[in-house]
């Protein structure tokens, strides 16, 4: 078997709520079944005593149903929050390439997103023009926006 890549987690305050924003604004698929995890074996998985997570795995979109999951789970006990930026170390966002930049912007803010700088426009030699913009889901986690032409 070779090597696939399976899913992006995000741990999240609202889960439901944090799912539904994903299906309305990207329209991401929900694959069954919810998960409710705990017990001893969560807690050694993730060395967090008392550990229970619940969620659910989203399909994104553009890969015909057979692609990558966002999978969004809250922990109980929930962890620290330390403040998001673009340029922490570590992953820093999810990116999504949308056919109208503008209208996939407005949608996320509509459904309780926010927006971090500016759209930009930019022009890369050999691969076209490229439209971005840094934005953020409703509990703050960043996810750029690109269209390409």
């Amino acid at each position: 078997m070779s090597v696939r890549f399976a899913h992006v987690n995000i741990v999240a305050r609202d889960w439901q709520r944090l799912a539904q924003f994903y299906k309305d604004v990207f329209g991401c698929q929900e694959v069954p079944p919810a998960r409710d995890h705990h017990g001893a074996w969560v807690e050694r998985l993730t060395g967090v005593p008392g550990a229970r997570i619940q969620g659910i795995h989203l399909r994104l979109p553009g890969w015909n149903g057979q692609g990558p999951t966002l999978e969004i789970f809250p922990y109980q006990p929930p962890g620290p929050q330390p403040p998001k930026s673009i340029h922490q170390l570590g992953m820093a966002h999810l990116a999504f390439v949308v056919p109208d930049l503008e209208q996939f912007r407005q949608k996320m803010l509509q459904h309780g997103g926010g927006q971090l700088g500016t759209v930009e426009q930019i022009r890369i030699p050999q691969w076209g023009t490229l439209t971005l913009v840094y934005m953020t889901d409703p509990e703050g986690n960043i996810v750029e926006l690109q269209q390409w032409e």
